[in-house]
């Protein structure tokens, strides 16, 4: 019971009990009755103050929701294309709403709480959160951002600024915490700790935050450091058990570390330190570094001599007679693999159609797993995707057959047309399109053999990130809203073109559509013979 409740119900037993007491009959007495009615009022007042306060507060974040709505339903796609803006709306929706239901529900109240139960079954999870704090680090990593860079919302080509705060910091640190992943677990809770040095306002303590950035700095084998972090947390607050247990485990190491030859002490007490920071932990991955820094844009191998054999010109699809009178505009992007870009593919307004009969059918795309042939998600593949068939719509059999046309090759043995839309740090990092002799029974279910060619088209700009990258030989393809790319996965012989391994990056900025088209073997036997060699 809340002391105010207590000094009401007590001071109204005590005046109930005086009343049986007979306290008109001594005036004496009944002066107590005017000390008892001051406190009640003292105490209304202070009830008063506590409601108005708990007003102000539900005042202040309605009128603060509703410029962020306002300016938000605007341009849904345009406000979440800044990822800091899409993961604060999942945070806000997972963690936020919640405590602002804890602080309506101080007391009675009706229709709010009616509403947001009933809305709440259509929230973000922590499970979502979780995955738009891991969105914001591998933006963070594959592009190079400090967290003083996405904290302050400083990202090219953004439309709706947002920043993240002392708690939001602290957030994405317990996250990576939580993960084992205590890289991103140091670079957050320095970001939240400088936030709130520099007098940022939040219910975060700095001893909260000392707490779990001296662990992870202690998991790098920076004991110095350690040891420095837990002194100024032991500072804040002496009562703290586990940081005077764990200084004097430091303190223990240390003097064990010190006990051994110098030659020892430089390579265990010294952790790898890069441009200030810790070296960020190998992954799976052997091309991480290539197929990061050509999202970036670095390291794309296109030489002026290579340069040199790429053309533009139009295209008929071999004298087709339906493109001999509006041909496409061909464009090439690479010589070999050759990668080329078709222009003007789909209207906006074809765009428009497909992307509406797609996102009702939206779910987590999946991957097959190479040892089982089964379809499951997987964190290297976070996008969503659907598959139309012609007879959802004519436009769905237009745009098919258009691609049929370009290629020269058969829609009929042809996978259907699968959208994707790329979410907030949304990739798929390198993969074949094609199954490698590991893995022959990837398409046996569909009976069409191997996946020969990839037709990718572009349904939406992106502001920034979302290229598609050739680690192999260092190629690096921009989207444009209306233009697609094709090439082909198989040799003439049949063999996989193991060059072709690609990557969608991360989208950092924007909101990627794409849809795509896979063309299979057979029925493409005499539209594109075997060549004379195994490479041709």
């Amino acid at each position: 019971m809340k002391p105010w409740l207590q000094l009401v119900f007590f001071t109204s037993v005590f005046l109930i009990w005086h009343a049986e007491a007979e306290f008109f009959t001594s005036i004496g007495q009944m002066t107590d009755l005017i000390y008892a009615e001051k406190d009640l009022v003292q105490s209304l007042k202070e009830y008063i103050r506590a409601e108005e306060t708990k007003l102000s507060r539900i005042k202040s974040w309605a009128e603060k929701m509703d410029v962020l709505t306002s300016k938000s339903t605007s341009d849904p796609e345009g406000y979440l294309a800044h990822p800091v803006n899409a993961y604060k709306l999942v945070k806000r929706l997972n963690t936020d709403w919640l405590e602002l239901e804890n602080l309506v529900l101080q007391d009675t109240t009706n229709g709010f709480i009616t509403n947001l139960t009933i809305q709440r079954q259509f929230f973000p999870t922590e499970e979502d959160e979780t995955g738009a704090a891991k969105a914001l680090m591998r933006l963070q990593d594959t592009y190079k951002l400090d967290p003083e860079t996405l904290s302050r919302g400083n990202l090219p080509g953004t439309k709706y600024r947002s920043s993240l705060t002392v708690s939001d910091c602290f957030g994405m640190g317990k996250t990576a915490y939580n993960d084992g992943d205590y890289y991103h677990t140091v670079l957050w809770m320095e970001q939240a700790l400088k936030q709130h040095d520099e007098g940022e306002d939040t219910t975060v303590s700095k001893v909260e935050i000392l707490d779990y950035l001296s662990y992870a700095v202690f998991q790098f084998g920076d004991l110095h450091r350690a040891m420095e972090l837990t002194r100024r947390l032991i500072s804040l607050d002496s009562t703290h058990e586990r940081a005077g247990s764990n200084l004097r485990y430091f303190e223990k190491l240390l003097e064990k570390e010190r006990e051994k030859p110098s030659n020892k002490t430089a390579a265990t007490t010294e952790p790898v330190v890069q441009s200030g920071a810790y070296e960020r932990p190998l992954d799976y991955l052997p091309e991480r570094d290539i197929y990061e820094a050509l999202c970036r844009g670095e390291g794309v191998k296109m030489t002026p001599r290579r340069q040199k054999r790429l053309f533009c010109r139009y295209h008929d699809g071999n004298r087709n007679p339906h493109l001999l009178i509006a041909p496409f505009k061909e464009e090439d992007e690479w010589d070999s693999p050759h990668i080329v870009r078709y222009y003007d593919v789909m209207s906006d307004e074809e765009i428009e159609k497909i992307k509406q009969l797609a996102k009702p059918r939206l779910a987590r795309a999946t991957v097959r797993d190479p040892k089982t042939g089964v379809l499951t998600v997987a964190s290297y593949r976070v996008s969503k995707s659907s598959w139309l068939e012609e007879d959802d719509d004519p436009v769905v059999a237009k745009v098919n057959q258009r691609m049929q046309q370009i290629t020269g090759l058969t829609v009929k043995t042809a996978e259907l047309l699968q959208v994707a839309n790329y979410g907030m740090g949304g990739q798929y990092e390198p993969h074949f399109d094609f199954s490698r002799k590991d893995e022959p029974d990837a398409f046996k279910r569909l009976g069409t053999g191997n996946r020969v060619a990839t037709f990718l088209n572009y349904m939406s700009d992106v502001e920034a990130g979302g290229a598609t990258v050739f680690p192999d030989f260092g190629a690096a393809i921009w989207p444009k809203k209306g233009t697609a790319v094709f090439w082909y996965n198989l040799f003439r012989s049949g063999e996989g073109d193991y060059r072709t391994r690609h990557a969608a990056c991360p989208v950092l900025v924007g909101c990627k559509w794409v849809s795509n088209k896979w063309f299979h073997e057979r029925g493409n036997e005499f539209l594109r013979p075997c060549g004379r060699t195994e490479v041709d």
